[in-house]
């Protein structure tokens, strides 16, 4: 098939399966997790501040993480970053199977956690560039793309198993050993040159993060983009976080299987419109295609909210997966264009995204979460997924953005 073609580059055929085995590792340690927690604490609390200790760190590198991947050799990077997070897993796995295992060490971890993912994550937007052609970056990033979900798909019902044969500290091991195999992939990857030019390492390090941001501020595409994104974040991520169990409980009772249900539901229209766009050689209209599938996935957010019966709500998760998935390849093809961002940018560029985007969802989490308990879940979707389409489409109204090939 098309969409897999990336996968005649060895390069990022090696890069992929590095990435599907660590996903695939982080999905069982996230359930075993919140499976150790509960059982420690038996507190909601205590995994909200696990999230917050690693939400915090990442954003506060995030920026820092960007100049180093534009100084550095990003593969370098990611190997460093993997073998690190491997050594810490292990070290979280035999303490946990001593029974020594403490929640402050949980926090500790998940911080150290923020600020790999600070590092590692613009490293991968930068490189897959460098490891493809233009033509195959469709391809590419939706095979990411579809890696990611399908991990989310199996990836739990896999860690119950485990967790039933071995117990936590035995999913938290086989994560550990994840990193080492993705190290391994990075190992077997050809040398490229990622060295940035050397007027650019002369320069401090805050003149590296002016110059990323002085690239963003003068493209419309880019600094409108991020805007709406910071703000709109609030209102269309909050209610898929926070309040959709509640939602559920108030439409259809305390029937954890629709809520699972709604969950693959999602992941499976995300998925398929991975597959859609990985098919091209080039995505064209990007700005009408990046915001309309913007504005589709808040559309289906106040659909959710309305009277539409489960098989509805399913119909609405399954174009959400889809749009969001769509707004998330066209938005990296974007930025992985030299007509957009310029290589020697693309690590500072790719973590400046990441800190604008999600710099405001702890803010939309607790709002959604507080606002859905007093208002109700439903009216909630509906509210935010209307504010949230408003100002997506207010984005849309300026002429540099329609204008995007």
């Amino acid at each position: 098939m098309i969409v897999f073609r990336a996968f005649t580059y060895r390069p990022f055929a090696l890069l992929w399966s590095g990435q599907v085995i660590s996903r695939l590792g982080d999905s069982l340690f996230t359930i075993a997790l919140a499976w150790w927690v509960l059982q420690k604490t038996g507190s909601a609390t205590a995994m909200g501040i696990v999230l917050i200790c690693s939400t915090v760190p990442m954003l506060l590198f995030i920026l820092f993480g960007g100049v180093a991947v534009d100084r550095l050799p990003r593969m370098r990077l990611m190997l460093i970053s993997d073998l690190l997070s491997g050594c810490v897993v292990l070290l979280i796995a035999f303490l946990a199977f001593q029974q020594r295992l403490e929640l402050w060490q949980i926090f500790v971890m998940s911080a150290f956690f923020g600020v790999v993912e600070a590092f590692f994550s613009p490293a991968y937007t930068a490189l897959v560039p460098e490891l493809v052609p233009a033509d195959l970056l469709p391809s590419a990033n939706s095979l990411r793309s579809i890696s990611i979900q399908a991990a989310q798909f199996i990836g739990p019902a896999i860690a119950a198993a485990i967790i039933t044969l071995g117990g936590t500290s035995l999913a938290f091991a086989i994560d550990g050993i994840s990193f080492f195999l993705s190290a391994a992939c990075l190992i077997a990857l050809p040398r490229i040159e990622t060295m940035r030019q050397s007027e650019e390492k002369e320069a401090g390090i805050l003149q590296d993060l002016r110059t990323g941001i002085n690239s963003v501020l003068h493209s419309p595409w880019l600094w409108v983009t991020l805007v709406v994104a910071c703000v709109s974040t609030l209102f269309l991520s909050g209610p898929y976080e926070a309040a959709l169990p509640l939602l559920v409980k108030e439409r259809f009772g305390t029937q954890v299987g629709i809520y699972a249900l709604l969950t693959s539901l999602s992941a499976l229209g995300s998925v398929c419109a991975a597959f859609w766009l990985g098919h091209f050689k080039r995505l064209r209209r990007r700005g009408l295609l990046t915001y309309g599938a913007w504005a589709l996935s808040g559309l289906m957010l106040v659909a959710m909210g309305l009277p539409i019966g489960v098989v509805g709500v399913c119909i609405a998760f399954f174009i959400q997966g889809a749009a969001f998935s769509t707004l998330g390849l066209s938005w990296m093809n974007t930025l992985q264009d030299p007509a957009f961002v310029s290589p020697e940018l693309l690590g500072r560029v790719a973590s400046i995204d990441l800190f604008v985007s999600t710099g405001l969802l702890p803010v939309g989490l607790g709002l959604a979460g507080i606002a859905a308990d007093r208002l109700g879940a439903p009216t909630i979707f509906i509210l935010f997924g209307a504010i949230a389409t408003g100002l997506i489409l207010l984005g849309l109204l300026h002429p540099a953005i329609r204008a995007v090939d």
